[in-house]
């Protein structure tokens, strides 16, 4: 039976892919920071083997892997990705060390394939879809941190017995996601015939929907090695303009957005988009849902769940 190890398992895309692993008939193993928030995984909670440790302490780390020997790691935990997380040290510390220790404990312990999560905030601001071996500009610590970790796992890849890879992910949404995040938070007033705050309308990102990021990181934990990097993304840019327009087909209202009633952060920009072609021609990944279908899903998503789980979004 393969045996997963996911760190970050508690997060949006982590509880995800728990979810798909459990289904195909995998031993579970999440990896969690100490104190952090299991909400995700409360319908889930005795199917998984839940284990608590800091990645950024390495005796934690390797204690966890021994007893677990995994066959696959799924490294999704980080810090810095969200506009509160600021601390550098931990962002650093977080992404660069933990990363460390994870390579070296599945090194260690006969792991298989060990898939690592990159950034699209590795390029930084790009007027163009980058490539992968295009040269990185982070203009963030957080950039920073997961471009470091990147190439790390490029470079023990090269030559580790275990097939190594990184998926640069771009602007991932679906059921989970972070309450308070765009795509959540428009389905949700959407369904009200509703738009929330929004910033200038020609912001853009290009979206991709969970479902198909999780294609991703299976087709790579079977196939991927060598410390190869793979962006995930769509390859096509959606304005903040266009998104509103498609939320109001797709919840069949006409939209009033307000725009500039929201402040902008600082990685806001007008070009965002994925150059999907390597992860297309080396692994014949695809994106499968369009941006229509994958909000409808999510508005479906949100119709089915709790009355907690609502109320934790806000509705």
């Amino acid at each position: 039976m393969s045996r997963a190890l996911i760190t970050g398992g508690a997060g949006f895309v982590g509880a995800n892919l728990v979810r798909r692993l459990l289904g195909a008939g995998w031993e579970v193993h999440v990896l969690v920071r100490p104190g952090s928030d299991r909400w995700r995984l409360a319908t889930i909670r005795t199917e998984v083997r839940v284990h608590a440790a800091d990645i950024v302490d390495a005796e934690q780390v390797y204690s966890v892997v021994a007893r677990i020997a995994p066959t696959h790691v799924f490294h999704l935990a980080a810090h810095g990705s969200y506009s509160w997380q600021i601390d550098s040290e931990r962002i650093l510390a977080t992404n660069m060390l933990g990363t460390l220790h994870l390579l070296d404990a599945g090194s260690r312990h006969g792991c298989e394939a060990f898939v690592n999560t990159g950034s699209s905030s590795e390029y930084g601001f790009k007027s163009h879809a980058p490539s992968e071996d295009e040269l990185p500009k982070p203009n963030s610590d957080y950039g920073v941190a997961k471009a470091a970790a990147t190439m790390l796992a490029r470079y023990r890849g090269q030559e580790a017995k275990m097939r190594i890879s990184t998926l640069r992910l771009y602007s991932v949404y679906g059921p989970f996601e972070a309450p308070g995040r765009l795509l959540p938070t428009l389905a949700l007033a959407a369904r009200g015939g509703r738009v929330p705050p929004l910033v200038d309308p020609t912001i853009a990102r290009d979206f991709v929907y969970v479902d198909d990021v999780i294609d991703a990181y299976l087709v790579a934990s079977e196939r991927a090695g060598g410390g190869e990097i793979y962006n995930v993304g769509t390859g096509i840019q959606t304005s903040l303009a266009e998104l509103i327009e498609i939320a109001g087909d797709v919840f069949s209202f006409e939209p009033k957005p307000r725009w500039g009633t929201m402040p902008a952060r600082s990685w806001d920009t007008t070009t965002w988009v994925a150059d999907p072609a390597k992860i297309r021609r080396d692994l014949g990944w695809l994106p499968r849902t369009t941006l229509s279908d994958g909000l409808r899903a999510l508005g479906e998503w949100f119709a089915a769940a709790s009355a907690d789980l609502r109320a934790r979004y806000g509705e």
